[in-house]
């Protein structure tokens, strides 16, 4: 069944729209979306095999997919692979940073390995990845750049390591907004907040037990939805948004709005729940 966008049919006709970790998630809706609006999608990710099934489903409902495995931490990967999409498509007209992830613990306990390992899954991938695109289409053609962030502005325990990036991803999008306007260059970010995604299939025991109690601290009552994080993608990427750039979306159900000391769990107000310091839980994409 081909993708229902609420856009127009053919918003990214001629377009070629690369997302990073297009193989599950966020990244794997984006790319069924933005292929059912006429774009020649190109989707990439560590695993070849994730990217061939999500191809292969792109394809049967007469979408435009290719696919190319790299490591977006690997900056030699990265320029080979930019290379082979910009020889292949004459240019990129869009690219969602999409590829990421991340693991709960205490900051007490993270080595600084781990800690490096998750920034660099989620801001150092992003830029190269965003740096060889530049480089190598929109300088000369112009483009826009949606890179995904995450709600981490009131801090965030048990995952100080994609806080600390995720943060850096917004300032990075705010300074190539700025560096590469001149160039027809737009650069944009998203931050979800409590997405149902298949990323959160990879949280284990108690931290996977509070998921369906989040909707609790959430105005609107809900988690947000796959297709709701792609639906502004999608907006960032086409001319809609032509006039914004160094800009930050928050898709949170209003989550950070409000005073903690009044917060009461919607779906139970007799028993506080005393864990909200582990709710925050973004997706986790394979990059």
């Amino acid at each position: 069944m081909p993708y229902r966008s609420v856009f127009k049919p053919g918003l990214f006709e001629g377009q070629t729209i690369v997302v990073t970790g297009g193989g599950s998630g966020i990244g794997r809706c984006t790319a069924h979306e933005v292929a059912a609006l006429g774009a020649h999608v190109v989707i990439t990710g560590r695993k070849a095999d994730k990217l061939a099934t999500v191809k292969d489903e792109i394809e049967a409902v007469g979408g435009s997919c290719e696919s190319h495995a790299f490591d977006i931490r690997e900056e030699a990967q990265v320029k080979e692979a930019i290379g082979k999409i910009v020889a292949q498509n004459g240019r990129i007209h869009g690219l969602f940073n999409n590829a990421g992830g991340q693991f709960p613990a205490p900051a007490a306990d993270m080595s600084a390995k781990g800690f490096d390992v998750v920034v660099r899954n989620n801001l150092t991938g992003g830029f190269i990845v965003s740096r060889e695109v530049f480089t190598q289409s929109m300088a000369q053609h112009g483009g826009s750049i949606v890179n995904m962030a995450a709600d981490m502005r009131n801090g965030f325990p048990t995952m100080a390591h994609t806080g600390a990036a995720r943060a850096g991803m917004v300032n990075l999008t705010m300074t190539l907004a700025f560096e590469w306007a001149h160039a027809g260059v737009r650069v944009n970010a998203v931050s979800p907040g409590w997405v149902a995604s298949s990323g959160m299939d990879t949280y284990q025991g108690e931290f996977k037990e509070r998921i369906p109690r989040l909707k609790g601290y959430c105005p609107l009552g809900r988690l947000g939805t796959e297709s709701e994080v792609s639906a502004t993608v999608c907006f960032l990427l086409s001319d809609a948004s032509a006039y914004i750039t160094g800009t930050e979306i928050r898709i949170d159900g209003g989550v950070p709005l409000g005073n903690r000391s009044m917060e009461i769990p919607a779906t139970d107000r007799s028993k506080p729940f005393n864990g909200f310091h582990l709710a925050k839980t973004p997706k986790v994409l394979g990059g």
